[in-house]
């Protein structure tokens, strides 16, 4: 009998927790969404020349046709490795920031192509970036040779490098000083922390290249990268149990979805079909970044270095 009650208490004592943490997000979101808003780091402004131009995008990837910024406008792009990255990983924070009239823009850096699916991938993603809120002309696929969809083949850090910040610029994600004089430039590229949050080998290239530009001074002033906080397997498929855990655990940049965004991540997530195996399907009920994204502001020092 005691024991039975410990359950119920312990039960009701961590409803009561998640509650709270809900309530208080909503309260502190326009602050949480501020660490987007606001560099927390700043890193040289020098030029970066590739010595390579790549134009294997799939979508829009013009320089002609820039972007316009309004002041005040925040606006994010996320670097990706594989179509269901977006939802599988990010849907949480992509639906707040849409939410909050974010503009959000996609780049992912492969078509997903390990089991020859590369053209139906790129249709699934561009179905679930529509669900998600992300417009087709703000998504762009890669389609190089250099980056396959696969763990056994490193990527290039030049390339990556390259690529992101052509699209950081292409974007407007940091160019905001000429157009936005009255207002403070909100701005944030996201992607993956060091362990690529499955430990994939193509996820752990892009923070790596990412890491090598801010350290190499390659960013715009000003502009900062958050990466997406991975946990341990325990933590990762106890569902909406996580939230408190990931609450109370410091982070730069936090994003919680309820119930209705869930279904939306969901339906994002069954715009892949060709990777609804029975394992994803499982995912899609227990993973906790179907409801909460925790970010690290990747902060380093200023150096001379060079980006093989």
């Amino acid at each position: 009998m005691f024991v039975f009650v410990t359950i119920i208490f312990v039960f009701v004592a961590y409803t009561i927790s998640i509650k709270f943490v809900y309530y208080r997000y909503s309260q502190v979101w326009p602050h949480l969404r501020n660490k987007i808003s606001t560099p927390l780091n700043t890193v040289g402004n020098a030029s970066f020349c590739p010595t390579r131009e790549r134009s294997s995008a799939l979508l829009r990837n013009s320089e002609e046709d820039e972007p316009r910024v309004t002041a005040g406008e925040t606006r994010a792009l996320l670097v990706t490795a594989h179509p269901d990255d977006e939802c599988m990983f990010f849907a949480p924070t992509v639906l707040k920031l849409v939410e909050s009239q974010a503009t959000v823009y996609l780049l992912c850096l492969s078509t997903g192509n390990y089991s020859n699916q590369g053209l139906q991938r790129k249709r699934e993603l561009l179905d679930s970036c529509a669900v998600l809120g992300i417009p087709s002309d703000h998504v762009t696929i890669i389609d190089d040779k250099e980056l396959p969809d696969d763990p056994a083949v490193q990527w290039s850090t030049a390339l990556i490098s390259s690529l992101t910040l052509k699209h950081i610029r292409n974007y407007s994600i940091s160019v905001w000083e000429e157009r936005m004089q009255t207002g403070k430039k909100k701005v944030g590229v996201l992607t993956f922390d060091g362990s690529g949050v499955s430990g994939h080998a193509n996820h752990i290239a892009i923070y790596v290249a990412l890491r090598h530009l801010a350290s190499a001074g390659r960013l715009p002033e000003g502009c900062q990268i958050l990466s997406l906080h991975s946990i341990s397997l325990l933590r990762k498929y106890v569902s909406v149990l996580e939230l408190p855990v990931s609450w109370l655990l410091p982070s730069d940049f936090c994003c919680i979805i309820g119930w209705e965004e869930y279904k939306h991540a969901k339906k994002a997530m069954l715009c892949h079909r060709s990777q609804l195996l029975w394992f994803r399907q499982l995912y899609i009920l227990f993973s906790r970044y179907m409801l909460v994204n925790t970010f690290q502001a990747i902060t380093v020092e200023t150096k001379n270095v060079k980006i093989y």
